[in-house]
């Protein structure tokens, strides 16, 4: 039988970017385990669906990952169309192994389905490739905090020899010891850094700077909404390029 669990991708926010797929298996929903940052006008194409909000949020109450687990297998018993929605990509910082396995060790089969990650949204925002010919080879995705909300683990020092473009999420509350580590571990403090907050949507806000100055920045914005860090020399245009539009739109 064709799996009735289904792991969906919700995008970066905007609604308009949900694939097609998505769509449709939330009409079709029973039940949909959704995040919290989840855009109300995507949920809204669950029209005959019960919603069970499950976000976790960092630095608020959450819903521990154990007993969203629990809840996803005991809706899979019910039979019915179940949708476990996670705000981008299910697969990148979704935690989504855990779901499949917790399902499969429960006797049922699901299926993935993807969708945009904010980097890319971010970076299609910005008008700005994360990759450049000679400039910038490689594109990291890097976790913003680790255990228990302090900084994570990274290998600082690979990660500034390595010269491509990094990514950060989930990075709002550790931009500052993320700069220091980075520039104490070799990178550049002049490198070109952007924050983008709540990417795809509206209510979308960006921040150019470098490694030194971004986290001041941030700090005076106290942005409310999912920040992603985009740091590399592929970025040094970016804030050029955004003055030009709004010279050309001002005329």
């Amino acid at each position: 039988m064709a799996p009735k669990v289904f792991l969906v991708g919700a995008g970066p926010g905007d609604p308009d970017l949900l694939t097609v797929k998505a769509a449709r298996l939330l009409r079709q929903a029973g039940i949909v385990l959704h995040d919290s940052l989840v855009d109300a006008r995507i949920l809204a194409l669950a029209e005959t669906a019960e919603l069970i909000d499950v976000g976790k949020r960092c630095g608020r109450q959450s819903t521990a990952q154990s007993k969203i687990n629990e809840l996803l297998v005991a809706c899979a018993r019910t039979g019915q169309v179940v949708v476990r929605l996670k705000g981008g990509d299910p697969m990148v910082f979704g935690r989504a192994t855990e779901e499949v396995q917790a399902l499969a060790a429960a006797g049922f089969d699901c299926e993935v389905v993807p969708g945009v990650t904010a980097a890319v949204a971010a970076a299609a925002s910005l008008k700005m490739s994360l990759t450049r010919r000679q400039v910038a080879r490689t594109v990291h995705f890097l976790t913003g905090h680790g255990a228990e909300g302090g900084m994570p683990a990274h290998d600082f020092a690979a990660l500034a020899r390595a010269g491509g473009t990094l990514v950060i999420y989930m990075g709002g509350q550790t931009v500052g010891g993320l700069a220091a580590h980075f520039i104490e571990a070799g990178l550049a403090p002049e490198t070109p850094a952007v924050a983008v907050e709540n990417a795809s949507l509206e209510t979308e806000r960006r921040f150019f700077g470098t490694v030194s100055t971004l986290p001041r920045m941030v700090s005076e914005a106290k942005p409310e909404g999912p920040l992603l860090l985009l740091i590399g020399v592929a970025l040094e245009d970016a804030r050029h390029a955004e003055e030009v539009l709004e010279d050309a739109q001002s005329e």
